[in-house]
């Protein structure tokens, strides 16, 4: 049967496009070296919306409008899948290979803002670059610094401003 959408699943919708958008920025792969493939622009999306969702976390309905965010971007993920030509029975378990790296990275990035046991330039090095790190630590840092600043906005940023 049909079903309503509750108000945070098109909310969620919205600022995951525009997170999808904000990965897809040229300064990530031409500055900070993020490869422009397939593995590096999922390791980009991946990093921007492990930001996102602890930055929607912080709301007072923070855990449904994440769960919302996480949907809508692995309903994203599967209708891409299936356009790249995956075959239906390839796309589940794509996905939850998927949906775990998001976790993993996502705690190793929330863990490294926070001043954990491994320095975020690090956990950048292992995670931000499809599997294949720059040798120059000038582009890692380009990244550090990149990550920083966009963590820091999304946390002085209003609901109401997150999908602009």
């Amino acid at each position: 049967m049909f079903r309503r959408r509750k108000p945070e699943e098109e909310f969620a919708a919205s600022v995951y496009k525009r997170t999808a958008e904000q990965s897809r920025t040229p300064e990530l792969y031409e500055t900070c070296g993020i490869p422009d493939n397939l593995y590096g622009r999922f390791d980009s999306l991946s990093l921007h919306a492990a930001l996102m969702i602890d930055r929607l976390r912080r709301e007072p309905d923070g855990d449904a409008v994440a769960q919302a965010f996480f949907d809508a971007m692995f309903r994203h993920l599967d209708l891409t899948l299936r356009e790249i030509g995956v075959q239906d029975l390839g796309v589940g378990r794509r996905i939850k290979i998927m949906a775990e790296g998001l976790h993993g990275r996502a705690l190793a990035y929330r863990e490294a803002l926070a001043g954990g046991p491994t320095p975020l330039d690090e956990v950048l090095r292992r995670n931000a670059y499809g599997g294949n790190p720059p040798d120059q630590a000038e582009t890692v840092s380009a990244l550090e610094a990149y990550v920083r600043g966009y963590a820091t906005q999304l946390s002085a940023t209003s609901r109401s401003d997150l999908i602009k």
